[in-house]
């Protein structure tokens, strides 16, 4: 299986990064080595200094497609989740200036926390979903679905234009603004739609 990352899909969070905002959506792979294992503590990488939370919803492919028509990309999932996609900033930055690949920055091991799944039917419209990040009892994220440019079909049907999508595979969707530094002792909770779905303390 495979994480299929999306970025800057909220343009509050475009705004805060300071970053141009896209004509199609931005798409990044994290290595399933890339999973924090359920239950187990986020351990700051040594090669940063500046790591950040990004919450994300996410979606989990249950059957294989390619060049998905958009208006049946809401087959290939059932269900609906949260995670963070932990980006080490100070190294993305570095290499986004020299032209390169974020691979390092954003798929280093734990680098993504997958919270647990719901079926998409409990929700009366994943297009307006909200959901946010709290660290240490504050919220500090907080966005719904109805902001992203691209909508989760959409987002299905464009990344399997490159990628054959196969059972198992997880999409993350975007974050919105309000990322920050993570630090040791640093206690995050993922809330999707009332349900408190990951939380995760860094080490």
């Amino acid at each position: 299986m495979k994480l299929i990352c999306i970025g800057r899909n909220y343009a509050d969070h475009i705004e805060e990064l300071k970053n141009e905002r896209p004509t199609e959506p931005v798409v990044f792979i994290k290595p399933d080595s890339a999973i924090l294992p359920k239950d187990q503590d986020f351990y700051i990488p040594e090669f940063s200094d500046d790591v950040h939370y990004e919450v994300e919803v996410l979606v989990k492919i249950k059957k294989v497609g390619k060049h998905i028509d958009g208006k049946f990309a809401h087959n290939y999932y059932d269900e609906v989740g949260l995670g963070i996609d932990f980006t080490a900033r100070d190294l993305q930055s570095k290499l986004k200036e020299k032209g390169l690949p974020w691979e390092k920055a954003k798929g280093f091991d734990g680098a993504a926390v997958i919270g647990k799944w719901l079926p998409k039917s409990e929700f009366k419209d994943l297009n307006s979903l909200d959901f946010s990040l709290v660290k240490n009892g504050t919220e500090v994220q907080k966005g719904n679905t109805k902001l992203m440019l691209w909508k989760i079909d959409e987002l299905v049907a464009y990344v399997s234009r490159f990628f054959m999508l196969k059972k198992g595979d997880i999409l993350f969707t975007g974050t919105p603004s309000g990322v920050g530094k993570i630090v040791t002792n640093d206690y995050l909770t993922g809330v999707l739609e009332g349900h408190e779905m990951f939380s995760v303390k860094a080490k």
